[in-house]
């Protein structure tokens, strides 16, 4: 068929996912200052994803709690950062920092894979801890901003409080943490298996499929090639735990 007569396609279709449920966004760290003269977003850590900073923009640092101890990496256009579940991440902005996101697992983060480092007695209560995390449905963006703001503060609370107690207690403190954390998120992990089945699992068992295809010699799949155009959601960008947050749909090109 020539170029002047392409195949129907549909206009719109989901933008496709990597095995993995991998998912992107784009992210401009807030550049809110906090009470110990930095700038920047919540202190969380995820219980069952991935994820990996992409620098594209301006110049900041991430500081994290991992199973190796503290440590504070410098981010510059360029830099690309990775870290499992159960790493605290805390984003500073320095100047300008804008970055792409790429997380496992798509639609769990969405779904509270997120912990934040809320003072232990928040994240030991879980109707205190969802008071704390929800940020207002209704209102303008500066009372958004507000909760959003608010909430990061009571994070890096908690963020301080939990170095505080690795240097007297040791690893302890951070296996305290984290047992906090896996027993809030226990009642959620029922509908995650849902959303990972229906994403992460479907995605993993479509490749199984076409290989299982090539091998015996048909590749019909390949006959289903698209092209998928990711069209950037109407702002305002979203409230994210680190920033701005810059999330995608799709639209097959023509």
């Amino acid at each position: 068929m020539s170029a002047q007569n392409p195949i129907p396609r549909p206009a719109h279709a989901a933008l496709p996912r990597f095995p993995g449920g991998t998912s992107l966004s784009h992210l401009c760290v807030y550049d809110w200052e906090t009470h110990d003269g930095l700038h920047g977003g919540s202190p969380h850590l995820h219980t069952v994803s991935t994820e990996a900073y992409v620098v594209t923009a301006g110049r900041g640092a991430v500081h994290t709690i991992s199973s190796v101890g503290s440590a504070v990496d410098e981010l510059a256009a360029g830099s690309l950062l990775w870290f499992t579940p159960g790493t605290v991440h805390r984003l500073v902005n320095h100047d300008q920092l804008q970055m792409q996101v790429i997380m496992s697992n798509a639609g769990l983060p969405e779904a509270g894979d997120a912990v934040l480092t809320f003072p232990e007695e928040v994240v030991a209560d879980p109707a205190r801890y969802q008071e704390a995390v929800t940020l207002p449905s209704k209102g303008n963006e500066a009372t958004r901003a507000a909760a959003a703001r608010a909430r990061r503060d009571l994070a890096l609370t908690g963020y301080e409080q939990l170095l505080a107690r690795i240097q007297t207690q040791g690893p302890v403190a951070m296996q305290r943490f984290h047992d906090l954390a896996a027993a809030l998120i226990r009642p959620r992990v029922a509908d995650w298996q849902q959303i990972w089945e229906h994403n992460v699992e479907a995605e993993t068992e479509r490749t199984r499929t076409q290989l299982r295809a090539l091998s015996a010699g048909d590749g019909a799949h390949l006959r289903e090639a698209a092209v998928i155009r990711g069209e950037p959601k109407p702002e305002p960008r979203l409230w994210g735990m680190c920033g701005r947050l810059q999330t995608w749909t799709g639209q097959v090109s023509s």
